[in-house]
């Protein structure tokens, strides 16, 4: 009997509820995120080409971009290498992103788009480290040319040999 006691009265702890609370698991398949809905929104497009548009979030993101029309300069190369410009119409993007993580740590996003590419910008992006490089300089070396030897050397000289003069009109 004792024994069917104890063992009741463990059963009974085993089973009672714990008092920790485990922390929410947001990242679970179940799991319903807070219902964002959009606090404002434009959008306006012009006869021009250009437009803007926006958009504003209960959970505080928010997005704006704006296009225009630009005249490029865009130079073509044919098969046989002869170079022609023209002038061609594209577009430039100019937008900025704002947004708060999970975590709590604030995002800023900005860029722009033109003919030298896409550029964007904000604290959160990763950046090349900076590296001066400097020019290879040529060792300079004080270089004397070598000087030949001179040497002075003495013609030889031909004995003299008796000369008489022989011939008509002598």
């Amino acid at each position: 009997m004792k024994l069917f006691v104890i063992a009741a009265i463990l059963a009974v702890a085993v089973a009672a509820p714990s008092s920790y609370k485990t922390e929410e698991k947001k990242y679970e398949k179940d799991y319903k995120y807070p219902e964002i809905t959009v606090t404002g929104q434009s959008d306006e497009r012009n006869l021009d080409g250009s437009s803007q548009w926006n958009y504003a979030q209960s959970d505080y993101a928010t997005r704006a971009e704006s296009q225009a029309q630009k005249k490029f300069t865009v130079t073509t190369v044919d098969s046989y290498g002869k170079e022609t410009k023209e002038e061609v119409y594209g577009n430039t993007n100019q937008g900025s992103s704002y947004w708060v993580s999970p975590e709590g740590e604030k995002f800023t996003l900005t860029w722009e788009a033109d003919d030298a590419g896409f550029k964007p910008k904000g604290d959160h992006l990763p950046v090349a480290p900076v590296h001066v490089y400097e020019l290879p300089v040529a060792p300079v070396h004080e270089y004397v040319l070598p000087v030949a030897p001179v040497h002075e050397y003495e013609l030889p000289v031909a004995p003299a040999l008796p000369y008489k003069r022989t011939g008509a009109g002598y």
